[in-house]
């Protein structure tokens, strides 16, 4: 087993973390500023204010992305499954 091999893999999986996990993210981000716009605006301190917003958020965008995350990690596994010869030599 190369140490190319491993670091092409290694770099494969991060790359997926960051592409599968980014737009839950980014949509968590948005409504977190967002609110804390409104709080500021508003003069509302409420700590537990931002947490079910950013929930519902990152759950609407899960169901969302749900089928393209899914093929995209179908598509890695797959991948890593056809390297298992190369690895093993």
């Amino acid at each position: 087993m190369s140490d190319v091999i491993v670091l092409d893999i290694g770099r494969k999986a991060l790359m997926m973390v960051l592409l599968l996990g980014g737009p839950m993210l980014i949509i968590a981000l948005v409504v977190g500023l967002a609110i804390s716009i409104f709080q500021a605006a508003t003069q509302i301190n409420e700590m537990t204010m931002t947490f079910i917003p950013k929930l519902v958020a990152v759950g609407l965008a899960m169901l969302f992305f749900l089928p393209w995350m899914l093929q995209e990690f179908k598509s890695f596994f797959i991948e890593l499954m056809g390297l298992i010869p190369q690895v093993l030599r």
